[in-house]
């Protein structure tokens, strides 16, 4: 379904609310946006912002807003539907509410901000132990804890193994849910982050590696006459992106460090480019001396792949003139931008910007090296 192109319209939008289990928004309610915007970025947070038409005798001003309809801690999902293609853009929570109101007739707006359900793992600091659980088995109990929201855990498991030995350590988790499971995202070269759908009230919390292998999206083409699809594309090199992290290691018996060399990142981010830039910067990671062996080469593989993307990209497009919703968090390939950018791409980030008759898309892209690897890229 979500590789169906939409074709020309028209675009629909399903609203749903809740406290918990939620159900379509009154007709006035769906009437009344006069817009949503909706950003998602690798690793971080999702957040979203909706604005409505707060007529001085409409239902919201008389009747919803005063209820607590919209209200932080409700939940929101919306769903939207380009000629018969539906996909769900975001489960989250409202978390602030603006009024402006206007002298103008038709001027007064309601503002809501909101972001996804990780919130919910947000809201309170908790202290808890977790003897004999690697951090694969650490994230997956703490997620079992959001099932009620319809949160399905995806979680994988570590690419250097760090095995619990009850009798050197205990891991602690002090602070909240997300802090922790983001703590240890990190320090494994991991993401964490939520995907709303397939279906409204159902999410997958992913904890591994960014998706960078596997089916490409349909290709965003720019200069190319009446084949492009894209309004503009940005590219950029830094130069001083990429780290080459050093760590050392201190045998407890006699005392000796010793340097760890330089771990592989392709496990965690297989090359999309074939001219990989080099480390400008060299970094030494604190702290590591008096940590295991393998606690320490997880973090070192963690910052080497973490800092490895120094070509990036911008750009915007028209939904209806691309005809394919992009998908953040997954490969796209770019045609058109010259020898040097085209090519496959992480899609690091989408803004959707829906407004009666109209959807754009702002993103941003991300890789490791400069010039296609292969010399196709997907229409």
């Amino acid at each position: 379904m979500p590789d169906q192109p939409v074709g020309s319209g028209p675009i629909h939008i399903t609203l749903q609310t809740g406290s918990r289990l939620t159900r379509p928004v009154p007709p006035e309610v769906t009437e009344a946006l006069l817009s949503a915007q909706i950003t998602a970025t690798a690793g971080e947070r999702s957040g979203f912002q909706m604005a409505f038409d707060l007529t001085k005798q409409g239902a919201l001003s008389r009747r919803l807003l005063p209820e607590g309809f919209f209200d932080p801690k409700t939940r929101v999902i919306l769903s939207v539907s380009v000629k018969g293609t539906a996909r769900v853009l975001l489960d989250g929570l409202i978390v602030r509410q603006e009024v402006g109101a206007s002298n103008q007739p038709g001027h007064s707006t309601l503002t809501v901000t909101g972001e996804d359900l990780t919130l919910l793992m947000d809201l309170e600091e908790r202290t808890d132990r977790y003897p004999n659980l690697r951090p694969s088995g650490r994230v997956a109990r703490i997620l079992a804890k959001y099932a009620d929201y319809g949160i399905e855990p995806r979680v994988f498991q570590e690419q250097i193994e760090q095995p619990p030995r009850e009798r050197l350590r205990v891991d602690y988790q002090s602070g909240t849910d997300l802090s922790y499971v983001n703590e240890l995202a990190r320090a494994n070269g991991y993401t964490f982050y939520l995907e709303p759908g397939p279906r409204p009230g159902r999410s997958t919390a992913v904890w591994g590696p960014e998706a960078r292998i596997g089916q490409r999206q349909h290709a965003l083409n720019v200069n190319m006459d009446v084949n492009s699809t894209v309004d503009q594309l940005t590219f950029a090199y830094d130069g001083t992106a990429r780290e080459e992290p050093q760590a050392r290691v201190q045998d407890p018996a006699t005392r000796d460090s010793r340097l760890l060399p330089q771990p592989d990142i392709g496990p965690l981010r297989p090359p999309l480019g074939r001219r990989a830039t080099p480390a400008l910067k060299r970094r030494t990671l604190s702290g590591t001396a008096k940590k295991e062996s393998a606690q320490a080469q997880a973090e070192l593989l963690a910052r080497a792949a973490l800092s490895a993307d120094a070509i990036s990209g911008s750009g915007s497009l028209d939904v209806n003139r691309h005809g394919y919703i992009l998908r953040p968090r997954e490969l796209v390939g770019v045609r058109g931008a010259g020898v040097t950018y085209d090519g496959d791409y992480f899609v690091k980030s989408v803004t959707h910007t829906i407004r009666p008759g109209s959807y754009q898309q702002n993103f941003t892209l991300s890789r490791e090296g400069l010039i296609a690897r292969s010399g196709t890229v997907r229409p």
